[in-house]
């Protein structure tokens, strides 16, 4: 029972809103390892599956006129652009940011090379990881930094830890689901675990990883609305839940009666050999 496509559509109306919940929940992980990882005044970044437009700002701000940031996408609806593909946007806090339609499994690689490559929660979706990492660590400059970011939805599947009532009962069926859809699609949902040695498999050096699981936040509650809002339709067309148990569901969450987690992310980063110039 496949099917195409990608579950969690940019074009879907409600994509927008996700996507800033989804920034609420992991920006601040994100910052922190391109801090740590010693990002300064003139680092030539790419922001792969860049989707919204917050991380590709920070990094904007942190490299300074002297850097450049590239934001690329299959989809850049939501990343700041205008509908012409690879014209940097004008104006703004973005607006040294050139964002460009490419999908990094299927399109070759920006002629250019990065002191900083980046993707977060793109490579578990994408069909082909393989060409896409492999297509990411080749743009590398030497001495560049690669980092990648995925979720691990088969470490920790449910949403609510521990569920004691039948709201909580609920809001993990429907997390059931949506990871058997997301299955379906072709979506890895143990990729996360794998990226220490996909990264050191590619050759790169300093390799190290950490995980971040989410739990109870207030925009753990704002991306389970987002994300259901998105994908409601599916789960009522594939006998998931109910029209009326999605109702309860998200009525559950408003109120605030459910510790939502979401899946662990794990974050994964090293260098290719040599110096950066």
């Amino acid at each position: 029972m496949a099917d195409d496509g990608y579950l969690l559509d940019n074009r879907n109306a409600g994509a927008g809103a996700r996507l800033d919940a989804l920034a609420a929940v992991f920006d601040p992980v994100t910052f922190r390892h391109i801090d740590a990882l010693g990002i300064t005044g003139g680092w030539r970044c790419w922001e792969v599956g860049a989707g919204g437009p917050t991380v590709a700002r920070w990094l904007a701000r942190r490299v300074g006129s002297e850097g450049r940031v590239l934001a690329t996408d299959i989809d850049v609806s939501w990343t700041g652009a205008g509908p012409d593909s690879g014209v940097p946007d004008s104006g703004g806090p973005d607006s040294d940011v050139e964002v460009r339609r490419h999908d990094v499994a299927r399109d070759e690689p920006p002629g250019e090379t990065f002191d900083l490559v980046h993707a977060r929660l793109v490579l578990v979706h994408v069909t082909d990881r393989d060409a896409a990492l492999a297509s990411m660590v080749r743009s590398l400059s030497p001495g560049g930094w690669l980092l990648v970011e995925d979720a691990d939805p088969a470490l920790q599947p449910l949403s609510c830890l521990d569920p004691k009532r039948p709201e909580e009962e609920l809001a993990n069926r429907i997390r059931t689901g949506f990871r058997a859809l997301m299955a379906q699609r072709g979506v890895d949902l143990a990729y996360g675990r794998k990226l220490p040695r996909l990264l050191r498999d590619a050759g790169l050096l300093d390799v190290a990883a950490d995980a971040y699981l989410p739990v109870a936040l207030p925009a753990c509650a704002v991306l389970e609305a987002t994300t259901v809002a998105v994908i409601r339709d599916q789960l009522v067309d594939h006998g998931i839940a109910t029209d009326e148990e999605i109702e309860s569901h998200l009525a559950a969450v408003a109120a605030g009666h459910l510790d939502l987690a979401q899946p662990p992310m794990i974050s994964a980063w090293g260098r290719v050999p040599g110096d950066r110039s």
